[in-house]
């Protein structure tokens, strides 16, 4: 290549902050070792040599904290100055951007991959830094992903200099509650979302790194007319896709947010969370207890009782259970007189006067939903939190009287169709799409997850047809007795029949939505959100919702 061919993209056109001093100096001399590569390979090593050294005093990376400097004095407006000179490659003064550069015009594009931290890893400096970039819009900003951070920041500083700002990001701040909370305030600086990749496992080369689950999002107050939507097919290849709005789901949809209902607005059964003791361990028997019971007529009184980790782990757990109408046949017994004393002393005791009422029930649950029509239909469990790695949500029916407990959700007295719902992947990917995470878990929520879950009209035909998938669901676990939840949906020894049952189950639904199998889980969720959004429609939903805005 002749001498002319130099790149227009020249190191005066980055900048950088990071926030130590060392790795700003590692960046910066990366910089000048990626423009000498690019010299050599377009005009030749004799060429690129003679303009890499000396290495020049010039600087372009800020050493810093980037959500507490201001990025204006880095990379000011177009028509602004910021001059700061170092003497030399290596002589950092602390907190001075230093800089020559004189914004000319063109375009800004920001890019990078900032830390993320839910909000339980969180350190109270870090918590300070989002306090005082939210906490005047928003009172939930305590529930942010340190992430968060730099898109409020790109978007404060886009105000000024128009520009674009894309990240790496964990995929969380598209999901649950990070929603309504981080995302309208975005949206209130007049920027939108001009391009995206929906969620996929990345990983780098950090030791002890195994990957985690992210989004790219990029920002801007000039999107143009079309937007671009990258996702993951079912078959694993990265599909692009021109859409005309990209909404804070990273889904094809209008611009919406899914808010908490206390009731289902879908025509499905309620979904509540299960039967809770308040009891000081009164009426929770452990199994070597259950095993030691000598006297076999106290049995009848006694359920098994699940929680999600029972549920899914195959852990026994059993609960006291008398009715009104048995509490007197039941004090007869002195391991069970012994056991109502104490909850009736712990509910004395308490602070609430709820709890000290319940006293003079001490036989009972504090709370009771466990059969609240029928004892004959068995519930089904829920569990609150799941693994991400399972490619369906662990739903159940429990038999033989057992009670679902308050660490888990139940369906009292709902038809074995509405298992069939909860089996599916549509339901999973809604779930963790509106619900969010815990850590790394499905965080199920019955007033977000289930009672907004969109639903065609079903004809009985339909239902039975999902009975039966529900139905081939249970038989197929059934069939790998005693295998647990755990070992059955375990995604590498997950067994065939299980498998295909759920893939039989997936078919039957996605039908009754659209007449075929959906592609990948982006045209799951465009589906389901256009079923919100006119199932709500009206009812003065979710549609543009704003807890504060920026100013």
């Amino acid at each position: 290549m002749v001498p002319s061919a130099l790149t227009p993209d020249t190191l005066t056109n980055f900048r950088g902050i990071e926030l130590r001093d060392f790795p700003a100096e590692i960046a910066r001399l990366a910089l000048i070792i990626a423009e000498y590569q690019c010299d050599v390979l377009y005009r030749g090593q004799k060429e690129a040599l003679r303009d890499f050294l000396p290495l020049d005093a010039q600087n372009w990376i800020y050493s810093g904290n980037a959500l507490q400097v201001d990025w204006l004095s880095i990379c000011p407006p177009t028509g602004t100055v910021v001059k700061h000179h170092a003497e030399d490659l290596f002589h950092t003064p602390l907190g001075q951007a230093q800089i020559d550069f004189e914004n000319e015009g063109g375009e800004t594009f920001i890019c990078g991959n900032p830390p993320y931290l839910g909000s339980s890893l969180q350190t109270d400096e870090q918590k300070s830094e989002l306090r005082s970039l939210f906490e005047r819009y928003t009172k939930n900003w305590k529930i942010l992903d340190y992430v968060a951070g730099w898109f409020m920041k790109a978007a404060q500083f886009g105000t000024k200099t128009k520009s674009v700002a894309a990240f790496v990001a964990t995929n969380s701040i598209c999901q649950g509650q990070h929603v309504p909370t981080l995302w309208p305030l975005i949206f209130s600086t007049h920027h939108k979302i001009a391009f995206a990749h929906s969620s996929f496992r990345w990983s780098n080369l950090a030791s002890h790194n195994a990957g985690v689950t992210v989004v790219i999002v990029g920002i801007s107050q000039e999107t143009g007319r079309k937007r671009h939507l990258y996702t993951v097919s079912d078959a694993g290849e990265t599909v692009q896709k021109e859409v005309d709005n990209i909404n804070a789901y990273l889904v094809p949809a209008n611009d919406i947010y899914v808010c908490a209902s206390s009731r289902p607005i879908n025509g499905l059964p309620s979904m509540d969370y299960g039967s809770k003791p308040a009891d000081g361990g009164g009426l929770i028997i452990k199994p070597e207890e259950y095993r030691s019971i000598k006297d076999t007529s106290i049995r009848r009184f006694i359920k098994p009782y699940l929680g999600s980790d029972e549920y899914i782990d195959g852990k026994q757990r059993y609960c006291i259970w008398i009715q009104k109408d048995e509490y007197e046949e039941a004090s007869n017994h002195a391991l069970l007189k012994k056991r109502i004393d104490l909850v009736r002393d712990f509910r004395q005791g308490s602070t609430k006067a709820k709890t000290r009422d319940q006293a003079t029930t001490p036989y009972a649950f504090s709370e009771i939903r466990h059969g609240r029509s029928s004892e004959a239909t068995a519930p089904l469990i829920v569990p609150i939190h799941t693994s991400e790695n399972r490619s369906y949500l662990p739903v159940g029916a429990l038999v033989g009287g057992a009670v679902v407990s308050n660490a888990a959700f139940g369906l009292y007295d709902a038809p074995l169709w509405t298992m069939a719902l909860i089996a599916s992947r549509l339901h999973l990917v809604w779930i963790a799409t509106v619900c969010g995470k815990l850590e790394t878990r499905y965080r199920y929520s019955n007033t977000l997850g289930w009672n907004n879950f969109p639903l065609p009209p079903l004809t009985e035909k339909m239902k039975a047809d999902l009975t039966r998938c529900a139905e081939d669901i249970l038989l197929a676990r059934e069939a790998h007795f005693p295998a647990t939840i755990a070992d059955l949906y375990d995604p590498e020894t997950m067994p065939a029949d299980l498998r295909a049952a759920h893939e039989r189950n997936d078919e039957v639904l996605e039908r009754i939505y659209i007449g075929r199998r959906f592609k990948n889980d982006t045209e799951r969720l465009e589906k389901l959100f256009e079923l919100y959004t006119k199932m709500t429609a009206g009812k003065g939903a979710s549609k543009n919702k704003k807890e504060g805005a920026y100013a």
